[in-house]
C-alpha cells in the first residue's frame, strides 16, 4: 500500500508540476498547450490530477498490466485505451477510474487480448 501511495504521489506531483510550467512559461507541458486548449489552467491541472490518481490506482491493482493502459482526462471525462488479458480486468480498470474524485464519465476502450 505504501508503494502504491508513493507512486501515486510521484505521478500526481509530476503531472501538476508540468502544468505549472505551462501556466508560467506558456510552453507545452504534459501534452497540453496553453492557449491552444479551450480548458482553463485550473481545469488542465485538475484533469492531470485525475489522470495521475487513475494511473496510481491501476498500478496498485494486482493483476492489471498498468503500463499497457493509457489514461487521458478531458474536462473530467476519462478515456482508457490499451490492452488487458481478461474482461474482468477491463471491468476493474473502469471501476477504479470511476471511483476517482472528479471523474464525470469513463470511456472504456480497453481491448481484451
Amino acid at each position: 500500500m505504501k508503494r502504491a501511495l508513493t507512486i501515486g504521489l510521484l505521478l500526481a506531483c509530476g503531472s501538476l508540476c508540468g502544468c505549472v510550467a505551462a501556466v508560467v512559461g506558456g510552453a507545452a507541458a504534459g501534452g497540453y498547450y496553453l492557449g491552444k486548449d479551450d480548458r482553463s489552467a485550473d481545469r488542465i491541472a485538475t484533469d492531470a490530477a485525475i489522470t495521475a490518481d487513475v494511473k496510481a490506482r491501476l498500478i496498485a491493482e494486482p493483476g492489471i498490466r498498468s503500463l499497457s493502459i493509457n489514461v487521458d482526462t478531458y474536462n473530467g471525462n476519462v478515456s482508457l485505451k490499451g490492452d488487458v488479458h481478461t474482461a474482468g480486468q477491463r471491468s476493474t480498470a473502469a471501476s477504479l477510474a470511476n471511483k476517482v474524485r472528479g471523474v464525470k464519465s469513463v470511456r472504456n476502450e480497453l481491448t481484451v487480448k
